[in-house]
């Protein structure tokens, strides 16, 4: 195997590079060649789909390119948003890759002059009945709350799925969320001939080299032992540079800086000439080390933690050493932007490697070979009206018990627990609403967020589900009060040179951006993992959207449980029979096939509409998106929110077994409550802005009892709540005291 190849090059783009540069490239600079051109920094395979996305809009202030993407929520207050991978580091050491994965997203926010205020992750992991899943898991959670709580950024929601298909390919997406002047934005740009290029944070090690190569290819034995050191994250040293930096943001010296994450000092130096037009000339000997006898070649590919490329104002360079020196990091000058648009790379003065910054940045984009799965037929034609119904009440009662103790319905108290969901003051909803809302510091305004995927959805249909995954977001969102705005995104996949596996990434971008620009939310930026596989098994498709909304007071806030007795329950929007692809079918019955449920993006956008109307109105003592598990679990969850009871008549919009009306993941539905006087307006509310709306019942009392409409003897449900916490709250507990120690 050539050099190229185990860096993971082909021979074709070895010939390309040759060709561009007009000669043979060093040890050293094939090295950045190779890790800037992997599809974890290049997008090679994914850039032409990524194309085809909606990422303009008025609330814009920055689109996809920068670290972040930044967003104007008003009265000047602009707000950055991102999230990203880091699946593989964290199959290898999960506390460690999840802790790190924290790191890079907070790093990413305040160089952009923001100052981090929230954090979010999305997980997925392997069945709870493997103690490799569960490992991973304990750690990446772990990694979570030891990063985030010892910087003081609070974890305010997530979510965690669970599937065998990730069982060697865990997902491991990390979001965060700072503010920031709207005319205060810092951007990673090396403008200045002339100006002087600083590297400030931590010290220089061997961590991570060639992780970028590492996260761009298929997760395989042989590519977890190729793997060098992992990186490892101090979450102290984090939140003195978070403190550096956005002090000297703050103060006017900085003319750019970048965050030194995936391919390290290369990808810096690169991406900040390449964005502004010049040329970088740094010597790797005045990079701070802590390892001894480090070459160039590992000083430029380190992924060492907490570290940063600033380029300061003239004559303000003593300033951001002293700056650096109050905080206890470094802070040195390694080398000169110039005008030529290279990267020049020396060692005591002697030049080990000069690419231009172009060559480094503008690596080949391939659009792959594309083929519909042939599954998707034998899944798509199961007939769901085969499906038995269980008897009423015991059968349902247990149906629900059931699809409640799903590990991907249950709660995730006992991992949002461990996280510090409160740092700062501001979260006004913590982890386990629809959507976390947290107050903007000086201002009225608060912003609600989220992160979800169905990925049953995206594997039995990617395109529908994909734009089932930006809808519910929207929902989650707009059931807080909040009106979406944007979006980020992860989109992770399995191998793209497989045709089946670039086909299903195609169509969830499809049904992305159609959502998108359905429901207003362009998209600000994000991340791609692919080949997160193991040589064999891709995961399913796992499109995490991170949606970012706004209350124009945060007062506004809507809980998404029960808030008294005797209010009235409303269902809006249409139950119809679908229960293809959903939890019941695949929990009860053991079946994951059908036909998901159709997406009606302007049903989704009336809803949006109506949520934010009535929650602006007051009109609202709760709401809560029907989705996973259906109306059954979205009451069962209200009620046990709460702790009120509830008695409701529920029925379809046409005929159809109890067990639909209760279980189907029909799409543009929320249940909320309000107060009795309340409910004429809100009725007539929904009338005119065209929503189905149907009073259900009222709270009360320590049950929850479901009839069906037109007879009070025909009882569906009759469960305590009691009886539903413990499945409810029960199942991932139970699961971990069978969990071996860390480490």
């Amino acid at each position: 195997m050539t050099e190229w190849q185990k860096m993971g090059l082909t021979d074709e783009e070895y010939r390309m590079i040759v060709e561009r540069l007009g000669r043979e490239p060093n040890y050293t600079e094939l090295g950045m060649i190779s890790v800037m051109w992997s599809e974890h920094c290049s997008y090679k395979n994914s850039k032409a789909v990524l194309k085809t996305l909606p990422t303009r809009g008025p609330q814009v202030l920055q689109g996809p390119g920068e670290n972040a993407g930044i967003v104007h929520i008003g009265d000047g207050i602009g707000v950055a948003f991102k999230i990203e991978s880091h699946n593989h580091p964290s199959a290898v050491e999960p506390y460690e890759g999840a802790a790190t994965g924290i790191g890079g997203m907070l790093r990413d926010i305040f160089t952009m002059g923001a100052r981090p205020i929230a954090s979010l992750n999305a997980l997925w992991v392997g069945d709870l009945s493997s103690e490799k899943s569960r490992w991973i898991l304990d750690g990446a959670v772990a990694g979570i709350a030891g990063y985030g709580n010892a910087v003081g950024v609070p974890t305010v929601a997530g979510c965690i799925g669970f599937h065998r298909s990730y069982e060697n390919n865990p997902l491991v997406n990390a979001m965060c969320v700072g503010v920031i002047r709207a005319d205060a934005i810092k951007r990673g740009v090396a403008a200045g001939v002339g100006n002087s290029v600083m590297i400030i944070g931590s010290s220089t090690g061997r961590d991570g080299i060639h992780g970028a190569t590492f996260a761009s290819a298929d997760l395989t034995d042989e590519t977890v032992e190729s793997k060098s050191a992992m990186q490892v994250g101090d979450p102290f040293r984090e939140s003195a540079l978070m403190e550096a930096c956005l002090e000297l943001a703050e103060r006017g010296c900085v003319v750019g800086m970048q965050d030194m994450g995936a391919a390290g000092l290369t990808c810096s130096t690169s991406e900040m000439a390449s964005r502004a037009g010049t040329g970088i000339e740094i010597d790797v000997a005045l990079v701070p080390m802590r390892e001894e006898g480090m070459t160039p070649y590992e000083v430029m590919l380190s992924e060492s933690q907490e570290r940063m490329l600033l380029v300061p104002v003239p004559g303000r360079e003593q300033e951001v050493e002293a700056v650096l020196a109050k905080w206890g990091l470094h802070a040195v000058r390694i080398g000169t932007v110039t005008d030529d648009g290279m990267v020049t790379v020396k060692d005591h003065g002697s030049v080990v490697a000069c690419l231009p910054s172009a060559l480094l940045t503008e690596a080949p984009v391939y659009r792959r070979e594309s083929e519909r799965p042939a599954y998707l037929d034998d899944v798509a034609s199961f007939d769901t009206s085969i499906v038995p119904s269980p008897n009423a009440p015991e059968g349902l009662d247990a149906a629900l018990l059931k699809v409640l103790a799903s590990p991907n319905v249950a709660s995730k108290r006992w991992a949002y627990e461990q996280f510090n969901t409160g740092a700062g003051v501001a979260t006004v909803a913590d982890p386990g609403a629809d959507a976390a809302v947290v107050k903007v510091p000086g201002s009225r305004r608060g912003i609600a967020l989220t992160v979800d995927c169905n990925s049953r959805f995206c594997w039995l249909d990617p395109e529908a589900g994909a734009a089932h995954a930006v809808a519910e977001a929207a929902r989650n969102l707009a059931c807080s009060g909040a009106r979406p705005l944007a979006i980020t995104n992860c989109l992770n996949f399995g191998n793209p040179y497989k045709p089946e596996v670039f086909w299903q990434f195609e169509r969830c971008a499809r049904g992305m951006a159609a959502a998108c620009e359905a429901l207003d939310t362009p998209i600000t930026g994000g991340n791609v993992s692919l080949s997160n596989e193991d040589g064999q098994t891709p995961i399913r498709p796992t499109p995490a959207i991170g949606m970012l909304g706004v209350l124009d007071d945060v007062s506004l806030a809507v809980p998404s449980g029960f808030v008294a007795e005797g209010d009235s329950i409303i269902l809006l929007g249409t139950t119809c029979d679908e229960i293809g692809g959903s939890e019941y079918l695949a929990v009860v019955h053991g079946i994951e096939a059908g036909r998901i449920p159709r997406i009606d993006l302007e049903a989704e956008r009336r809803l949006i509409d109506l949520l934010v109307a009535a929650a602006g109105a007051r009109l609202l003592r709760s709401a809560h998106d029907v989705s996973d598990g259906g109306l059954a679990v979205a009451l069962a969850e209200c009620c046990m929110a709460g702790a009120i009871g509830a008695d409701l008549a529920v029925t379809g919009s046409q005929p159809m077994p109890a067990d639909r009306m209760l279980f189907s993941e029909s799409g543009a539905r929320a249940v909320v409550s309000a107060k009795p006087c309340d409910v004429e307006l809100l009725l007539q509310l929904a009338q005119d802005m065209k929503v189905p709306a149907t009073l259900l019942g009222s709270t009360g009392g320590n049950r929850l009892r479901v009839c069906a409409a037109g007879s009070t003897d025909a009882i569906l449900i009759d469960l305590g709540l009691q009886e539903m916490e413990q499945a409810y709250e029960g199942a991932l507990p139970c699961a971990m005291s069978k969990w071996p120690a860390r480490g």
